[in-house]
């Protein structure tokens, strides 16, 4: 399941500085997603072998001039309810102002566990600045760090994971985890009920991860999985109320916390920016993709219709092709036990692990036949290749990785793809000095 830590403060503590320290602890998702206003980040952070989501929230503040103060504070109310922990940070500099203990004061109200983070101690001599928050009242323990220098950040980092619920420790976490994501009014609720409407055996609703991202046991037809349907995503401008914000955090723990999304498009409409938003995010989190394009009965087609609208969706997600595409009419019931079939497959295409002696005894004709260009008169030797555990991961160890183009790891990612079964998987390769 998906953890989320909300970073939240007032403005110009250094929260941002903050938070793209902790996500440089790895080569970072850090994109302005969907709904997200002014100064708002997503992020992943990996330490000591946990990952978790962080979000980067608007400065709050009450009584200012700005005209975003009012959707900053709500947006910050919202991260508060939604996020597993919080870091509070405040600034060792100014002192215990009253908008921070106006943030304090929904901290303690909200009930969850927050980390009080005071930042700019940049050196050890400030570190005594620290004592004075500790009158803000939200525990025994404050965090003096500097987030320009990573200073006590490592101390932060460990106690964040300490509390954070493990994966493998929740129930069913081995059954396939399946989210139905994608724009409002796509018809992803539609499709749970074409699903689940006529087989009243298999509705088994459990409390999800949120109050709208709803988890539905699915046990029919030889197939057994957690089916999540999430409230649509919207670009920021189209995010007005709460709810649709409420939705997009909403949306982004369902794509983090499953193992394949079906990624619902309009075919009235085709293949939109914001389609392209969730898509990037799946792959960025190496999760299985299935496209179904849904109302497939309001096109007026020919017998090459689906071919050429295949070929232009196939286009626009260049360069990750390998995904399948489903042409679906949820109101008809048409291909929907297909879209399950085929998600069911992406899901075990991205389990498989691939051994080692079986990599390298392929890759070894392949890289004689067509070894990485020479650059700058340097030439690079791959000397032999292994699989991340549990995720489609590819590490390449060779003598000078930083040599190695974009071009020569895409031509490794489609050798890999023409031999094994990798359809709807993101395929990561990485050049690693041996």
């Amino acid at each position: 399941m998906s953890n989320i830590v909300a970073i939240i403060g007032r403005p110009n503590v250094g929260k941002s500085t903050l938070f793209n320290r902790l996500t440089e602890s790895r080569q970072a998702i850090v994109d302005s997603v969907a709904g997200v206003t002014r100064d708002r980040h997503y992020g992943k952070v990996e330490w000591n072998g946990r990952e978790f989501s962080i979000i980067d929230t608007g400065g709050y503040i009450t009584g200012s001039d700005d005209v975003f103060e009012v959707e900053i504070r709500k947006q910050v109310q919202i991260a508060i309810d939604e996020a597993n922990l919080l870091v509070f940070v405040v600034d060792s500099t100014e002192g215990v102002t009253r908008f921070d203990k106006d943030v304090a004061v929904l901290i303690r109200k909200s009930g969850k566990k927050c980390f009080l983070v005071v930042n700019k101690i940049d050196t050890p001599d400030k570190t005594p600045y620290a004592a004075e928050f500790y009158s803000l009242g939200l525990g025994d323990e404050v965090y003096p760090i500097s987030a320009a220098s990573g200073g006590g950040t490592g101390e932060l980092l460990d106690d964040i994971i300490k509390n954070l619920p493990n994966p493998e420790d929740e129930l069913e976490e081995k059954l396939p985890r399946i989210a139905i994501v994608g724009r409002p009014n796509v018809g992803k609720s539609s499709l749970t009920n074409a699903l689940l409407g006529n087989e009243r055996n298999i509705v088994t609703p459990v409390a999800g991860t949120t109050r709208d991202s709803i988890n539905t046991r699915y046990n029919a037809f030889g197939n057994d999985f957690w089916l999540i349907d999430t409230a649509g995503i919207r670009k920021k401008a189209k995010v007005h109320e709460d709810l649709e914000f409420y939705s997009v955090m909403r949306s982004i723990r369902a794509i983090e916390s499953c193992d394949v999304i079906l990624l619902m498009i309009d075919a009235t409409l085709g293949l939109e920016a914001q389609d392209l938003s969730i898509f990037d995010l799946a792959i960025k989190n190496h999760k299985g993709i299935v496209i179904l394009v849904n109302k497939w009965d309001l096109i007026e087609k020919d017998a090459s219709t689906a071919k050429k609208v295949e070929d232009e969706i196939r286009e626009r997600l260049a360069p990750f092709k390998d995904v399948p595409i489903i042409f679906v009419s949820v109101l008809e019931k048409q291909r929907v036990l297909k879209a399950i079939e085929v998600a069911i497959e992406v899901y075990h295409n991205r389990r498989q692990i691939i051994p080692t002696r079986k990599l390298n005894e392929f890759f070894e004709p392949v890289l004689e036949a067509y070894p990485p260009p020479a650059l700058k008169g340097k030439y690079v030797k791959i000397k032999y290749v292994t699989q991340m555990k549990g995720i489609p991961m590819f590490i390449f160890f060779c003598n000078l990785p930083q040599y190695v183009s974009e071009s020569y790891k895409r031509y490794l990612e489609n050798k890999l793809r023409e031999h094994f079964n990798f359809s709807g998987v993101p395929i990561e390769i990485v050049m690693r000095k041996k």
